[in-house]
């Protein structure tokens, strides 16, 4: 008995697993790794939650917070109010626009690339925001499907309207012939 105690302990360890601690030279203990996953991934949103806190901002953050939002509008409401003044003033506009042509072309070229970058990237977000709501409203659409075909069997015209009854088959079979043998009887004598 001693030496099978003596062969475990040698194997397993007296204390430790000596297996498994040769077995995570070669891979890496799945349970340890998700926590070490999880304690980096706590701490990488604890490092972004703390970068959008806006309780501690100066004057400065929120003065530069405001000026970023001034482009887009700025850009929309200069672009009608150069329709407004070339329907308005055509020689002043046109007295403008003859300043414009004297820019150089690199210059238009950075000024393109500038306005691309940043409405680029927000047409990347609102794009993505699009395809998300898309989705959501595909994956309506067999619910939406069966709510359109139990509202069409409801209607006045459709078989078995007005056959009484809450049963399925009689709202999807047309109404079925009763046998009466006295309108039986009536109809032969008539025919």
């Amino acid at each position: 008995m001693g030496l099978i105690a003596d062969l475990f302990g040698l194997i397993f360890g007296n204390r430790r697993n000596a297996l498994r601690e040769t077995v995570e030279v070669f891979r890496e203990n799945a349970e340890a790794g998700a926590a070490r996953s999880h304690e980096m991934q706590t701490a990488a949103l604890s490092q972004l939650a703390a970068e959008f806190q806006y309780g501690g901002n100066s004057r400065f953050d929120r003065f530069m917070d405001a000026v970023n939002r001034l482009p887009r509008p700025m850009l929309a409401l200069g672009t009608l109010a150069l329709l407004v003044s070339a329907l308005s003033d055509p020689v002043w506009f046109a007295a403008r626009m003859q300043g414009l042509a004297l820019v150089p072309e690199p210059l238009w070229w950075l000024l393109g690339v500038i306005v691309s970058f940043y409405f680029g990237a927000r047409h990347q977000v609102k794009s993505q925001e699009f395809q998300k709501g898309l989705a959501a409203s595909l994956a309506q659409v067999p619910q939406v499907a069966g709510n359109i075909a139990a509202l069409e069997r409801l209607r006045a015209d459709s078989p078995a309207a007005a056959v009484a009854g809450t049963s399925a088959a009689t709202r999807t079979e047309p109404a079925a012939k009763e046998d009466n043998p006295a309108l039986n009887a009536w109809k032969s004598r008539r025919g």
